[in-house]
């Protein structure tokens, strides 16, 4: 009996635990459920008899020792930072792990050992990063084995709410961190290049350059870039690529009411706002606006933003209510965290709502001296609110790499992200068959002078 060590019982983890245990008998498994919420790890396994759930402390070495000595196969499903100690521990023990995270320095730094020690330490395999990669990889690989020189790649994802969901003027729903949402693309310029010409936007302009994805039956989506694009030369081996673009989708109009909040300062997470427990939400939005004793918070935010009497864009600032009464009350918060603190009290699924996670790529490419153009998506969209289409794109690639470890099918060793083809080719397969399925078609190549970011 093979015997599976998941640590972290968490939204991402449902559908990865519920895919194991349906293949369990089968194959011969065993699953442990580890994390420190017992009730939330026995929630998961229910009363199956191939799985036990255990109280966990990622921090507690000796604790971690021994859960990872008494497996074969560790999958973890932790905060990205807290991958390495867990890697560490495997290489050591000669287990082999499974993250759906990115790759960090320190992460990358183990391969050498990882090596010696005959140990896989597969990384980046949800959604995004995870998915992505595979069903980029597997058109580029097509592409150059044509003979095609690559010209152009831009690949954009986003978690949505479903349309049959999507009844507030703003067009988002929280599917998946909160914060994450709040603090998206801070910390350092967007970077990417566009025809040879290394390009940048900085924080305080990123939502305002955008660009419009039709994607059919879905409609129209606009497009943010994400903080480095340029790293992913190399992972693809594109080191001479002109063009290279990779973003985050939201519906259209998203962006332009966000750079708002931006440009307001809502988004900061440096400092605290004195007194944030007993200000009320009108104060807040009051308190990033000039004095002025004569004109109301609604009209200083109209001057200031240079918001016209019939635009729009206003009504969602009196939909979200930040010009309310009601009480912050969170003491010592950022102003990041107080607009996240209003934010989830909008944006939050109702209990029916479901999730939609929708991918979009790019490729252009010349072919016996004819440019041309390949556009690849993807739609999915979730069962519910355990199953949902993010857990569903994160835990469903990462079970099906267990699953072929476990059965001697992948020798591959070191750390390492899916973009070999023994890799990516059986687990977009499978997951075709789990509803996630891409559909590519040909198009006529769009003049990059007429792109909004060039």
């Amino acid at each position: 009996m093979k015997r599976i060590l998941i640590i972290g019982a968490g939204r991402s983890s449902s559908s990865l635990i519920q895919y194991l245990l349906q293949n369990a008998e089968q194959e011969n498994w065993h699953i442990i459920v580890a994390d420190l919420d017992i009730n939330l790890a026995q929630s998961k396994i229910k009363a199956s008899n191939r799985a036990e759930a255990i109280v966990f402390d990622a921090s507690n070495y000796d604790s971690v020792s021994k859960r990872i000595s008494e497996c074969d196969l560790v999958i973890s499903m932790l905060p990205a930072t807290m991958h390495v100690g867990i890697a560490e521990e495997c290489i050591h023990q000669k287990k082999h792990l499974i993250t759906p995270s990115y790759i960090s320095p320190q992460m990358a730094a183990l391969n050498e050992k990882a090596i010696a020690n005959d140990v896989l330490i597969m990384n980046e395999l949800g959604v995004d990063p995870g998915i992505d990669h595979m069903s980029a990889k597997k058109v580029l690989d097509q592409i150059s084995n044509m003979g095609a020189e690559i010209t152009c790649f831009e690949s954009f994802t986003g978690g949505l709410v479903s349309p049959e969901s999507d009844d507030n003027i703003w067009n988002y729903k929280f599917t998946w961190n909160p914060r994450n949402v709040v603090m998206a693309g801070q910390g350092g310029a967007a970077k990417f290049v566009q025809e040879g010409k290394y390009k940048y936007i900085p924080y305080h302009k990123l939502f305002r350059r955008t660009e419009i994805i039709d994607i059919d039956g879905y409609g129209k989506f606009e497009g943010y870039a994400n903080r480095d694009s340029l790293r992913y030369r190399d992972v693809y081996g594109l080191q001479k690529i002109p063009t290279i673009y990779r973003g985050t989708l939201r519906r259209v109009g998203f962006c332009r009411f966000w750079d708002v909040l931006v440009q307001l300062g809502m988004t900061d997470d440096s400092y605290p706002i004195e007194n944030s427990e007993s200000m009320t939400f009108r104060e807040f939005t009051n308190s990033f606006l000039a004095y002025d004793e004569y004109n109301t918070v609604e009209m200083k935010l109209r001057y200031y933003m240079k918001i016209e009497q019939d635009d729009t864009i206003f009504e969602k600032f009196e939909k979200l209510g930040l010009f309310s009464d009601e009480l912050v009350g969170l003491k010592n918060a950022t102003p990041a965290q107080i607009l996240q603190h209003i934010l989830e009290k909008k944006w939050s699924l109702n209990p029916n709502d479901k999730d939609m996670i929708v991918m979009w790529h790019k490729f252009g490419f010349n072919l016996d001296g004819k440019n041309r153009e390949i556009n690849s998506s993807m739609v999915f969209i979730g069962k519910d609110q355990t199953y949902t289409a993010m857990s569903d794109t994160v835990g469903l690639p990462v079970a099906i790499c267990a699953k072929m470890l476990l059965q001697g099918k992948i020798n591959l060793r070191g750390v390492h992200l899916p973009i070999q083809q023994e890799i990516y080719n059986p687990i977009l397969d499978e997951l075709e068959t789990l509803g996630v399925v891409f559909t590519e078609k040909e198009v006529a190549p769009v003049l990059y002078h007429d792109r909004k970011h060039v």
